[in-house]
């Protein structure tokens, strides 16, 4: 069983920017899409990237697409998320998470296509 530990989450100005990182334990790391999501007070957990298990293929929601740019480093097991011009409206808890199957890039969007998860790291934008 893989674990994901998310790093980096903090409290920030509108307009600036925040590193997250995820470190997994465990074998095949550069076999797995790997996702980050949010999940904000009294809302849904929603996607916010996603990248193959190569570093070659990436996707993004619309609302952060153009500010935030995820990566991967397979030789540290670590996939980071860049986060730039921040908003009020990015504040909430940060997950990674890891996609069920190996070498999968179609399914990335919901989060009941990954198998584990991240214990959230917090995120909170101040206007």
């Amino acid at each position: 069983q893989v674990q994901l530990v998310e790093s980096g989450g903090g409290l920030v100005q509108a307009g600036g920017s925040l590193r997250l990182s995820c470190a997994a334990s465990g074998r095949a790391f550069n076999t797995y899409t790997m996702g980050w999501f949010r999940q904000a007070p009294g809302k849904e957990r929603e996607f916010v990237a996603a990248i193959s298990w190569s570093g070659g293929i990436t996707y993004y929601a619309d609302s952060v697409k153009g500010r935030f740019t995820i990566s991967r480093d397979n030789a540290k097991n670590t996939v980071y998320l860049q986060m730039n011009s921040l908003k009020p409206e990015d504040t909430a808890a940060y997950y990674c998470a890891q996609n069920r199957y190996t070498f999968d890039t179609q399914n990335y969007l919901w989060p009941g296509f990954y198998g584990s998860w991240g214990q959230g790291t917090q995120v909170t934008v101040s206007s």
